[in-house]
């Protein structure tokens, strides 16, 4: 079904209509992840942009998407990059720290929007805002973000599978999947893990 959904400028344009200046897409990546931290991103692209082939990062091939990210990253007018980690995820939940990171990578774009397109969420900020359901298959900036984010999580992953390489984060990215499982059995949670995830929690020791 998300396959047969058109990425466009439709929403971009109706924020304009309504009297935006600057519109940004946000969106995040690693929120059902067992490792590592929540990714978001925020992109400002000039007014008509089309970028050919933009979608939902997760429907893009690995080459793809990190040629679709240096082409955002040449015709974004802002763009910014936010994390947050493990621990705060355990200690704010999951949906809390998505809602943070989305907002702080609006609050460290270069420049001000007055109006968000955001992937099924709403944020802590001031400015107008519109939630779409499946908004990175739908806005195109909204995909540009989903791109930006996923090539920056998925990266940072390949580097820290040589701090943990017993886990196999370059392969599965942190995510819940059998091989994953099977090494938290093995040599139970790192420090960057979410112990407030089942799988995770599952395989803590008493005195850990």
């Amino acid at each position: 079904m998300l396959k047969s959904l058109v990425c466009g400028n439709r929403y971009e344009r109706a924020a304009r209509a309504a009297g935006a200046k600057v519109v940004a897409g946000v969106d995040e990546v690693g929120r059902g992840a067992l490792f590592g931290p929540v990714v978001a991103a925020a992109v400002v692209l000039p007014e008509g942009c089309r970028i050919p082939g933009l979608r939902d990062s997760k429907q893009l091939i690995r080459e793809e998407r990190e040629r679709l990210a240096r082409i955002v990253e040449r015709r974004a007018l802002a763009m910014a990059i936010q994390e947050v980690d493990a621990e705060t995820i355990d200690r704010i939940n999951i949906y809390q720290a998505t809602r943070l990171a989305m907002a702080a990578a609006v609050c460290a774009l270069a420049l001000a929007p007055d109006h968000l397109l955001v992937d099924a969420m709403r944020l802590d900020h001031t400015c107008a805002q519109t939630c779409i359901i499946y908004g990175d298959s739908l806005s195109i900036s909204i995909a540009a973000a989903s791109v930006l984010a996923k090539v920056y999580r998925d990266n940072r992953m390949r580097q820290l599978d040589r701090d943990y390489p017993m886990y196999g984060l370059a392969s599965h990215k942190g995510y819940s999947t059998p091989e994953h499982k099977q090494a938290l059995l093995a040599h139970g949670p790192s420090p960057l893990h979410r112990r407030s995830f089942r799988p995770v929690a599952e395989n803590c020791l008493p005195w850990d």
